[in-house]
């Protein structure tokens, strides 16, 4: 494993040695087995490629072109505009509601735009909204996926998972489908129903060996409910609809939710990359794909080297587990009261004293997509050859503000 770890260090600095840094680079033999993996375990239903968590054009199109993957998840509505319009693909799902009256406008004028991208819904209110923006007798039917809430309710208002539909039950979905049919303008084609408590909670935290076992039996109570509430969900929404697909699942839970009979697709992204997070899954740790190189600047004491920035923070909960992790040389840590810093990173440990300032330290992300905000370009590497390819950053777009 040492050995493996100083041959990939010595690859992606040669690769990328006539980059400044910041570099972010992607290994694509990594990125390659990774997804052959996931198509793997999700034993022949196709996977749905989650944007959020590549947010490179390049990557998006390079895992869609091999065997089990179909389609893109998207996070929001103008990113789902732009991938179709650039090629990308013709068949989105968007996975969040949304408010965007111009881009609504904007589907609803368009009949190619409209047969390839279906938005989801949870309420009858957004049906409200989309109607302000276009009357339905003037465009072509908006497609929507109903997003069924995977949550555990085990007693009164014990909740474990993230707050997301407020449609929980198999009567509740019923209910909205039947209203969507009654709606002009719009036609009902899918079932979203993500176990984030699952596909998204790691079952093997280090060094917290009661939270594993709780989290452990949570999950293995939690599936067998979400298994029968999500088919009897999906029986009542087959009454008003005829379905195009059902989708589940992360990453985490590929294998899982693959078995589940009422689903007929799943959807994974960050296994591509394979961020810190995923260290702590028992079922399947991805091979590590996505790294990040910052330049050491600075030697101020013994075992310490400090590198120019490094606070690339993910998103979540204010914890340790959301701070990048130094991967290349192994063995460097974070000064506990400094941590990752805005402008420089003091890093620890008896490897510092063989960094010399212009040397780099290679970091793993905690989350996937994240790292491409930070930006315009990562480097795909092929052996010891390094090809940029521009992140949705890049090309200009910040599709969540």
């Amino acid at each position: 494993m040492l050995t493996d770890r100083i041959a990939l260090r010595q690859r992606l600095d040669k690769a990328t040695d006539h980059l400044e840094t910041p570099v972010a680079a992607v290994d694509l033999v990594a990125f390659d087995g990774n997804a052959d993996e996931l198509t793997r375990r999700a034993a022949g239903k196709p996977i749905r490629v989650a944007s959020k968590s590549v947010r490179c054009r390049a990557l998006l199109e390079r895992v869609l072109a091999r065997p089990g993957w179909r389609g893109v998840m998207s996070y929001t509505l103008p990113e789902a505009i732009w991938l179709v319009r650039a090629g990308v693909t013709d068949d989105v799902l968007v996975a969040y509601p949304t408010a965007d009256r111009t881009a609504l406008r904007e589907l609803a004028a368009d009949p190619a735009l409209a047969a390839s991208i279906a938005i989801m819904v949870d309420h009858p209110s957004q049906l409200d909204l989309i109607d302000q923006t276009s009357a339905p007798g003037s465009r072509p039917p908006i497609r929507l996926c109903i997003d069924v809430d995977a949550s555990w309710k085990p007693a009164g208002p014990l909740h474990v998972g993230v707050r997301r539909s407020p449609v929980h039950s198999a009567a509740q979905a019923g209910t909205l489908a039947r209203k969507i049919a009654a709606r002009q303008g719009f036609t009902l084609v899918g079932v979203m129903s993500y176990e984030a408590h699952i596909a998204g909670v790691g079952d093997d935290p280090p060094g917290r060996a009661l939270r594993a076992r709780a989290i452990r039996l949570m999950q293995k109570t939690a599936l067998p409910e979400l298994l029968s509430r999500r088919g009897a969900a999906v029986d009542a929404i087959r009454q008003h609809a005829d379905l195009e697909f059902v989708n589940g699942g992360g990453t985490g839970s590929v294998a899982a939710t693959s078995a589940d009979p009422s689903v007929t697709e799943v959807t994974a992204g960050s296994g591509l990359y394979g961020p810190t997070l995923f260290d702590s899954y028992r079922s399947w740790k991805p091979a590590p794909a996505a790294f990040f190189a910052l330049s050491v600047v600075r030697r101020p004491a013994p075992r310490i080297a400090t590198v120019l920035g490094g606070g690339w923070i993910a998103s979540g909960p204010a914890e340790a587990s959301r701070l990048p992790t130094p991967y290349l040389p192994e063995g460097l840590k974070f000064k506990s009261d400094e941590g990752a810093g805005e402008v420089q990173t003091p890093l620890l440990g008896t490897v510092a004293d063989e960094l010399r300032p212009g040397d780099r330290v290679w970091f793993r992300h905690a989350k996937a997509g994240e790292l491409c905000e930070r930006v315009n370009h990562v480097q795909l590497i092929d052996g010891d050859t390094a090809t940029p390819a521009p992140t949705y950053r890049g090309e200009g777009h910040a599709f969540l503000g």
